[in-house]
């Protein structure tokens, strides 16, 4: 059973957390994909994809367009996908429902709010400003902004720090398999999102407590010291 005192500090997920992005990557993704003259995945198919970073992403896009080339041609496409998305990461992306409201409201109410992602900082910050989501956020660790990524503990520990706040006060807010992996790593709860880009049932993620809207997590955070361990 894990110990908990009552929750200081809340950090989340970006992709498939606070905003579904995957309408803007599968875009990127779909022009990238024609430039090198092949078909393009569904949207679908590019949400499996999303979670370990862009390299990872770029590799998933180029086995499956069955591309075998060599370590330089892939760096050479992740570079292009950078160019590609970042200059336009947030025309189709939208934030879940209620997330606006419920940032400003935590804020509000004396939490520490911070964010982990793997996307590159540079797109995860635009992101977060055009959508209208930046200022209840006091600290972003981006994919590249230290030399390891999730699911590896210290960016999430990154941001930890930068929030002032111990391990066993935070909460991670997640959608996947590698939240939950970076979570059990860097020893601080998690919390499911159900609604985003998961790959397994949300009983086969390890998670202290899930929920399916944002509308719901400023309740489950005030009865999180209660909630079981994993």
């Amino acid at each position: 059973m894990r110990e908990f005192r009552a929750v200081e500090a809340v950090i989340f997920d970006l992709d498939g957390t606070l905003v579904d992005s995957a309408p803007d990557i599968h875009t990127a993704a779909a022009k990238l994909l024609t430039e090198r003259g092949h078909a393009s995945p569904d949207l679908s198919t590019v949400k499996g994809f999303v979670g370990n970073g862009v390299a990872a992403l770029v590799e998933r896009l180029l086995d499956w367009a069955g591309e075998t080339q060599d370590a330089t041609a892939r760096q050479a496409a992740t570079l292009r996908f950078h160019q590609i998305y970042q200059a336009s990461p947030a025309a189709l992306s939208r934030p879940f429902d209620s997330v606006p409201q419920t940032l400003q409201s935590l804020a509000g109410a004396g939490y520490r709010l911070g964010l982990c992602t793997n996307k590159p900082l540079a797109p995860a910050r635009a992101v977060l400003a055009q959508l209208g989501l930046a200022d209840p956020i006091e600290a972003v660790v981006g994919g590249d902004s230290l030399p390891v990524r999730k699911p590896d503990a210290e960016p999430l520990l990154h941001v930890a720090r930068a929030l002032g706040a111990s391990p066993e006060a935070i909460v991670y807010v997640g959608d996947s398999e590698v939240d939950s992996a970076t979570a059990q790593a860097a020893g601080i709860a998690f919390a499911l999102f159900t609604e985003g880009y998961r790959k397994s049932p949300p009983e086969q993620i390890p998670h202290h407590a899930r929920f399916a809207h944002f509308a719901e997590l400023q309740a489950l955070l005030e009865r999180f010291p209660a909630s079981p361990g994993i």
